[in-house]
């Protein structure tokens, strides 16, 4: 089984102080600590995630995704910087596509957005996402919770693209909202079926100058579309507005829609249904990582790899028999390596 953290841990015990207190350096070691791959460190996370636990769920969690070029970033910082001068204090966690040689992230988020990046009541972050299937950093769902601790009332969860990683970033938020371009007919092209039934809201961004009146005509093609997509007959349409991050026009409008979605499926019970069904899609999910890594880091598995690895690559065993062959090694030697989280 995974190892305890100790009780009175000093390491993790500064830290949940640091965070309640608000320190951006402490936010900022504590997200490192719950985005760490190393063994060590999971259970002194698992603790630090614990302790902050009742500090966590109010927040207003939006996950913000859109085609290539629907601009984003700007919007997200231009959305961002309003809601700060109404009061409230913003986080965003840009899921961010990791260099498949470092681990690193590339598209480095503060400087898409210099002015929440530079704002004392703003916290932005981007979240590697390493080897995950569909672009979702493995812990964006504990930084979220580590930033809520902290006092951040509005949770911004950008995605990289309309893809596998939006549909994982809707099971962890409580509006998802979709941008789209002023492209006539052409955007539709570029959004999946299953991104638009996820939509809780639309907007049209890039509404301004010469292509506001090509806007109109998308949000009302999208509005269509979205009619004619819906997988629930009883669930209504999402809004489409249109709007201009470069200008500010339409941003509160959004901002309503949002707030609009969240305060209806509070008053109704579907929130809370929502995020009770997170927190048991988060646990499988866990449940998941461990035991993938408890897989990778198994000496009986180790010693074998190899040998498997180089009769996959020859053709002398197929994947799927490659596949078993790991798995029955790792099977047989589990209870005798024992399995260190």
């Amino acid at each position: 089984m995974p190892d305890a953290a100790p009780a009175a841990d000093p390491l993790v015990a500064s830290l949940v102080d640091g965070v309640h207190a608000g320190s951006r350096a402490h936010v900022a070691r504590a997200i490192t600590l719950v985005e760490s791959r190393r063994p060590d460190h999971r259970p002194r996370a698992r603790a630090l995630l614990t302790r902050l636990a009742p500090a966590t769920g109010q927040a207003v969690r939006v996950g913000i995704s859109g085609i290539p070029g629907a601009g984003k970033s700007t919007f997200i910082d231009a959305l961002g910087v309003r809601l700060i001068d109404r009061g409230h204090r913003v986080a965003v966690v840009a899921v961010d596509p990791s260099s498949t040689r470092s681990g690193g992230s590339i598209l480095g988020d503060r400087t898409r957005m210099a002015a929440l990046a530079a704002n004392p009541d703003a916290f932005v972050r981007p979240s590697p996402t390493g080897r995950h299937l569909g672009g979702v950093a493995r812990a964006t769902r504990e930084s979220m919770l580590v930033l809520e601790a902290a006092g951040f009332d509005v949770m911004l969860v950008e995605t990289v693209g309309v893809g596998q990683s939006e549909v994982a970033v809707a099971d962890m938020v409580d509006t998802f909202l979709l941008l789209a371009l002023a492209r006539g007919g052409d955007q539709l092209q570029g959004i999946k079926r299953g991104i638009l039934e996820l939509a809780d809201v639309v907007a049209v961004n890039k509404a301004d100058g010469d292509h506001e009146m090509e806007a109109r005509v998308s949000a009302r093609e999208l509005a269509i579309a979205l009619r004619l997509v819906s997988a629930d007959p009883d669930r209504p349409p999402p809004p489409v507005l249109t709007c201009s991050a470069l200008n500010g026009t339409g941003l509160d409008d959004v901002w309503t829609a949002v707030r609009t979605h969240r305060d209806r499926s509070a008053a109704t019970g579907t929130l809370a249904a929502r995020r009770a069904q997170q927190q048991r899609q988060w646990m499988w999910s866990m449940i998941d990582t461990e035991l993938r890594e408890a897989l990778r880091r198994s000496p009986s598995v180790r010693a074998a790899q190899g040998d498997v690895d180089a009769q996959v690559e020859a053709g002398s065993l197929s994947a799927v028999e490659g596949s078993e062959r790991i798995l029955d090694v790792f099977r047989t030697g589990l209870v005798r390596d024992g399995w260190r989280g």
